[in-house]
């Protein structure tokens, strides 16, 4: 029925329902990044103003199972996640401002407890109560847009609880589990808004981060019902920022868009839920190839992690992306330029296979086929 909306209404709509987010037509104006020069121009390249189309990218998501349970790092992280989508539109975006917004149960501040607010039915022991959500659940999405360079323009804060008749008599809903709502806008420059097919032999990379045993299950955690997970599950699953290494991989993807057509990226999706396990294969697919991965390839910062762990682990601020051969020196040169790490996981192919033989202290070699 959403969906319908733009099927019927298509008008200006340059991508919905396809990408990490969507896109819609904006006006000429004039935009201010560096003229791309390369070779021996490269030391006359000056900042200035570019006239084209600037296209609007736009994005809202929810970060509300990780909230519950660590307010700060969760809402923190779910900006993060939402800032790298804008990032990972098209073949490569520029976020440019975020929204932030909170839906709690009634907050029940001590010694101004309010008349709606008398019953007090408890809350799961896993997670933080809304009048804690609503004190650290703000600053921690504040603060990764403000250490990011992003303003954070507007949001929402609403509290709700309703009694309601039922067969079993009085039911009290309510958000214990709270919505956490992160979103932004940005731009994109016109022919960078769709992405094509991985080139034959194109080199398939993982930016940004290393792999940490932080955010395991977490997109698993989130579709539970409370309670159903156990208490251990549930803040392995709460991922971790790092908002500056956000912004140097971040300030990569704007060097490439800045090089028009001889952007170096063909493909790029950023990693959320399910970390590589889910990010690898998709970029794969949406870019009708297949792919070989070698799990001792990816940055590690603990190399203790099972080939499960390295797979799955949602560590923030990484993207994988697919470069041509031809432009790998090039976009290497450019992560080293803003001390952005990177590494080059495997080349495309016919089908997904996944490599991790690994030696375990105690057992024989890991398998994974």
């Amino acid at each position: 029925m959403i969906k319908n909306t733009f099927a019927s209404s298509p008008d200006n709509v340059l991508s919905a329902y396809s990408d990490n987010a969507a896109v819609i037509k904006g006006s000429q104006a004039g935009r201010f990044f560096a003229k791309p020069l390369t070779g021996a121009e490269e030391e006359r390249a000056l900042y200035g103003t570019h006239q084209e189309p600037i296209h609007i990218l736009m994005k809202v998501e929810t970060h509300n199972h990780p909230t519950a349970i660590a307010p700060f790092p969760g809402a923190a992280t779910g900006s993060g996640g939402e800032i790298r989508d804008e990032g990972a539109t098209g073949i490569g975006g520029k976020p440019k401002a975020g929204l932030s917004g909170f839906t709690v149960s009634n907050l029940r501040i001590p010694e101004f407890v309010q008349p709606w607010e008398a019953f007090d039915y408890g809350k799961p022991g896993r997670m933080e109560s809304a009048l804690n959500i609503m004190l650290e659940g703000p600053i921690g999405g504040a603060a990764f847009n403000n250490e990011f360079g992003r303003p954070n323009l507007t949001g929402y804060f609403r509290t709700y609880e309703q009694e309601s008749l039922n067969e079993g008599g009085i039911e009290r809903r309510g958000f214990h589990k709270p919505i956490m709502l992160a979103g932004g806008y940005g731009n994109i420059r016109a022919h960078h808004v769709q992405k094509g097919d991985i080139p034959v032999g194109g080199k398939l990379i993982v930016m940004g981060g290393p792999a940490m045993l932080i955010g395991l299950g977490g997109g698993a955690a989130s579709s539970m019902a409370s309670g159903t997970s156990s208490a251990d599950l549930d803040f392995a699953s709460v991922q971790r920022e790092n908002p500056e290494i956000e912004r140097r991989a971040q300030e990569v993807i704007d060097r490439c868009w800045a090089l028009g057509d001889h952007n170096p990226i063909r493909f790029i999706h950023d990693v959320g839920a399910g970390g590589l396990s889910n990010a690898l294969p998709e970029l794969v697919k949406d870019g009708n190839r297949g792919g070989r991965f070698d799990l001792r390839a990816v940055p590690n910062a603990e190399p203790g992690m099972s080939p499960l762990e390295i797979w799955c682990n949602e560590a923030q601020e990484r993207y994988v992306l697919a470069v041509a051969p031809e432009d790998l020196e090039t976009f290497d040169a450019l992560c080293k330029r803003e001390r952005c790490p990177m590494r080059s996981l495997a080349r495309r192919w016919k089908r997904i296979t996944l490599k991790c033989a690994m030696v375990t202290l105690i057992a024989s070699p890991s398998i994974c086929r």
